[in-house]
């Protein structure tokens, strides 16, 4: 992500290079290079502007040291402040003092919070935790199955009582408590009992009233047949005529809503008390995200944070998505809060100004950076490491630490101890190295950290990660007898491996050539001959340079071996009679040194 900027800056110290002392307008020039390359990564502006007037301040100030060129001192103030805009120093995760920790993410939709919640989660239990992931995002299509998903690669336990928005449609999908749609419904729904009820009361209205009618008819009735005499003492009662009854139409408050209400706040507070019953010692909350910042997004948060009281809320922010990132971060910091800020997609080939903005414009440190979309392409940010290797200075220190993950000790000391007893190295051997290394990740990315790769990036750029994958089938069709014996590997062997690996024999043939050089390097350094190809440098070894002490050796051409196997052995034999001091057949027995014995004096020709 950093390659254009490493290599804009590195052109501005180019040149600086040969110059035994830099003027003003020296200064000057390179700090307007290092403000173009920082603006085209599209760090903010104001970042900008106080990072190059710190660079110039410092650097007019400074005094040469005996140790360091002018352009090493602008490098050296360079790194130092760039340390400075991405936090200073190493951040990590405040536990609590009463388990569990709580962790909230929070950020965009597709910043990748819930993938990064499996990272996290993975992290942790690699370190011997107990993680517990909550499902709180039930607005997103599927993003409960998918961190059940993450969850069961990452072999952490993840807590989804609710299904959320499986994606079928948005008349199935279920009200977030406390959103505007939420609300509507519930107004809706009021609206309707209401007008429930008001038929009801008018339906019994006009019940009482058609009662009190048939009453007052029966009771005139009964008056003017009283009156004329006309009552038939034969004739029975009629029963009266029902009332017309209104129909009652059910209050809806009764009976329960079409779509099923989701809260999140409760979703992350019951998973709270689940982690405590269950013991786990650190809870992981994957809330929900939206396409952009609005009221609803922060005031979910900001209820879930008020609800679970966590100790660290983590801000996921896309590394990808430019200057936009610091207005994205200082609403989330208003709104919310948040107490670190983790980069991910940091693999990407965008510019990165976020990593170089959103520490300094909100104050809040970056912890931690996703690399990939594996599990293991995660790793805790710092600060240092990072400066170091947009100045194209290599990360040794997370070479190192991921070699101590990768490698097996009892491995490694059993080739060590392979080496110093002058074992021949192995295609066998080759092959637990290649797996080891494999282990580690991409091969880009490891060469990537090595010091001075910048120079390099086009051959790093073409390099291919199925190259390895290759050299594996070659050598996992060989047989254990060939592995450690490749020497006996002829023709028609070669065919058949080659065969089997799917590839063609120049292919075998070159594998081999390249392990017999490595076999001779392995040799020279097992007898403490330095690396080939060294002998002129400090400390490594091999022959001595022109005009050094010590007597030259002769150049003695020997001689050619004959082809005939009879004369080869009459070499042979001859060779092995000079090296025992015997030049002639004829000299005598005991004279060791082949001076021949004298005929007089002493034994020395005295």
């Amino acid at each position: 992500m950093f390659n254009s900027l490493s290599d804009r800056l590195n052109a501005a110290f180019k040149n600086l290079r040969g110059r035994g002392k830099l003027s003003e307008a020296d200064i000057d020039g390179t700090i307007r290079e290092i403000r173009r390359a920082l603006l085209d990564a599209d760090v903010a502006v104001p970042v900008v502007r106080e990072f190059t007037a710190t660079v110039r301040e410092r650097a007019l100030g400074e005094e040469l040291s005996g140790a360091l060129n002018p352009a090493q001192l602008i490098v050296k103030i360079v790194h130092e402040e760039l340390i400075k805009v991405l936090g200073g120093q190493t951040r990590n995760l405040q536990w609590a003092k009463n388990p569990p920790t709580v962790i909230m993410l929070a950020g965009l939709q597709g910043a990748g919070k819930t993938t990064l919640a499996g990272k996290l989660a993975y992290a942790l239990k690699e370190q011997g935790h107990t993680p517990l992931l909550v499902a709180a995002d039930l607005q997103r299509p599927n993003a409960v199955t998918q961190l059940q998903v993450v969850g069961e690669r990452a072999g952490a336990a993840v807590f989804a009582p609710h299904p959320g928005n499986v994606g079928t449609s948005d008349d199935d999908a279920p009200l977030i408590a406390g959103s505007p749609e939420w609300e509507a419904a519930e107004h809706a729904e009021e609206q309707q009992r209401v007008a429930a009820e008001q038929a009801a009361a008018a339906a019994r209205a006009a019940e009482a009233q058609a009662l009190a009618q048939q009453q007052a008819a029966e009771k005139q009735k009964g008056l003017f047949g009283g009156l004329f005499g006309r009552k038939d003492q034969t004739a029975q009662p009629s029963a009266p005529a029902p009332l017309p009854v209104a129909p009652v139409v059910a209050p809806s408050s009764v009976t329960a809503p079409k779509r099923e209400v989701a809260d999140p706040v409760k979703v992350a507070r019951d998973g709270l008390e689940f982690a405590k019953q269950k013991l786990h010692d650190v809870v992981i909350i994957d809330t929900a995200g939206r396409l952009g910042v609005d009221a609803e997004l922060m005031q979910q948060a900001a209820n879930i944070r008020s609800a679970t009281n966590p100790n660290e809320v983590l801000f996921v922010i896309d590394a990808m998505i430019g200057q936009d990132a610091v207005a994205t971060a200082k609403a989330f910091q208003d709104g919310v809060g948040f107490t670190g800020v983790v980069l991910s997609k940091l693999d990407g080939d965008a510019r990165g100004g976020a990593a170089l903005s959103v520490a300094s414009v909100t104050g809040a440190p970056i912890m931690f950076a996703s690399t990939g979309e594996k599990l293991t392409d995660f790793e805790v940010f710092h600060p240092d490491r990072m400066a170091s290797r947009i100045l194209d200075m290599g990360d040794i220190m997370t070479l190192i630490e991921q070699a101590e993950k990768a490698f097996d000790q009892a491995e490694a000391e059993k080739m060590a101890a392979k080496v110093t007893k002058g074992e021949d190295f192995t295609l066998s051997d080759f092959l637990v190295q290649m797996e080891q290394m494999k282990k580690m990740g991409s091969m880009k990315k490891m060469l990537g950290m090595l010091p001075g790769m910048g120079e390099m990036r086009e051959a790093l750029d073409n390099f291919d990660e199925r190259e390895v994958d290759r050299i594996k089938a070659i050598i996992q069709s060989m047989t254990p007898y060939e592995r450690d014996n490749p020497k006996m590997i002829n023709g028609s062997r070669r065919a058949r491996i080659a065969k089997g690996a799917g590839t063609t024999t120049t292919a075998v043939n070159q594998l081999l050539d390249r392990f017999a050089e490595a076999q001779k390097m392995m040799r020279a350094m097992a007898r403490g001959g330095g690396m080939p190809g060294m002998g002129n440098l400090p400390g490594m070894g091999g022959k001595k340079s022109k005009g050094r002490a010590g007597a030259t050796q002769p150049n003695v051409k020997s001689k050619a071996k004959s082809g005939n196997p009879a004369k080869r052995a009459q070499q042979e034999k001859e060779a092995l009679a000079r090296a025992l001091g015997a030049n002639n057949p004829s000299a005598a027995p005991g004279s060791a040194f082949g001076i021949p014995p004298q005929t007089g004096g002493s034994a020395f020709g005295f």
